[in-house]
């Protein structure tokens, strides 16, 4: 998901997003703690997606 893509979404998308885009990266560590995962590196992209969701929502609670 680009950046342009996050600005577009509302503060209410923000957060379902965060929501599930947190559970994705629960679920993605859980199978890489249980099994290797073939590409560690989704860990990493899934947690940055997440903090730039945080970001965008604090941006735009920070604006009204």
């Amino acid at each position: 998901m680009k950046n342009s893509d996050i600005r577009a979404l509302s503060a209410e998308e923000l957060k379902e997003k965060i929501g599930t885009e947190k559970e994705a990266l629960r679920k993605l560590q859980f199978a890489h703690q249980v099994t290797a995962i073939e590409n560690p590196m989704k860990l990493r992209e899934a947690r940055k997606l997440v903090a730039r969701l945080h970001t965008e929502l604090k941006a735009k609670e920070l604006q009204k």
